[in-house]
């Protein structure tokens, strides 16, 4: 079995090649990095081309900023294993917990596996607490439209069997990617499992970039594809 481990980046000059050496150093399985920078400023083009090139499979450089969607899918279409993990860039997920979001698939008990800060009792930092009101009203709501009963809708970590991701149709740019493969997936009846994973939240000050903006965006997907779209 072979894992794709996809990483979307966009400004992450501080974590890239922290997070880089993190997935190397998981060495249980077979697999390639594909890292995809949207259009960063901040140097990372630089550290990716002089540091990290040599370590990674392939690096994909976008012509501007499209958002972590588009990036997304442009790691997916490049992808070779048969097994699809998404890995955020800034250090909030540990790739230590690999081995158990990737077991219920290797033991073909699943199709797809998402990660959750809520479940579980691995190490969590404390933080915002609006922030994860927010990410419970987003899960319910998202449990609501597609009838699974997730606890983390809007979770980095999402692995999937190749063959079902590369068959879905996604559209959304941004962060409307979390919604819209959950209603996606949810309407495919696939085996969808959940398992609990550290998580090393940032601050804002510390370069977490997701808003209130994106919260309305995710209301908007979560709608539209659970009752309109395919």
């Amino acid at each position: 079995m072979k894992i794709s481990v996809i990483i979307p980046c966009y400004n992450e000059h501080e974590t890239i090649e922290q997070i880089v050496d993190k997935v190397i150093d998981e060495k249980n399985y077979n697999k390639e990095i594909i890292i995809i920078d949207d259009f960063s400023t901040d140097g990372t083009r630089e550290i990716l081309k002089n540091k990290i090139k040599h370590k990674v499979d392939k690096i994909i450089l976008n012509e501007k900023n499209y958002g972590k969607g588009y990036s997304v899918r442009k790691g997916i279409n490049n992808a070779e294993g048969n097994v699809i993990l998404i890995q955020d860039a800034d250090l909030e997920y540990d790739p230590s917990d690999y081995k158990k979001l990737i077991s219920p698939i290797e033991k073909n008990e699943a199709d797809v596996v998402y990660g959750s800060r809520f479940i579980g009792s691995d190490e969590k930092r404390v933080l915002f607490y609006w922030h994860s009101l927010g990410n419970f009203f987003l899960t319910t709501l998202s449990n609501m439209f597609s009838n699974i009963n997730l606890t983390d809708m809007e979770n980095c970590y999402k692995v999937f069997r190749a063959e079902v991701l590369k068959n879905i149709n996604l559209k959304e740019n941004r962060f409307g990617f979390e919604p819209e493969i959950t209603a996606k997936i949810a309407k495919k009846k696939l085996r969808i499992f959940e398992v609990g994973v550290k998580y090393y939240g940032r601050t804002y000050d510390q370069g977490k970039k997701i808003g209130w903006k994106d919260g309305i965006s995710a209301i908007r997907c979560i709608l539209l594809y659970n009752l309109f779209s395919d």
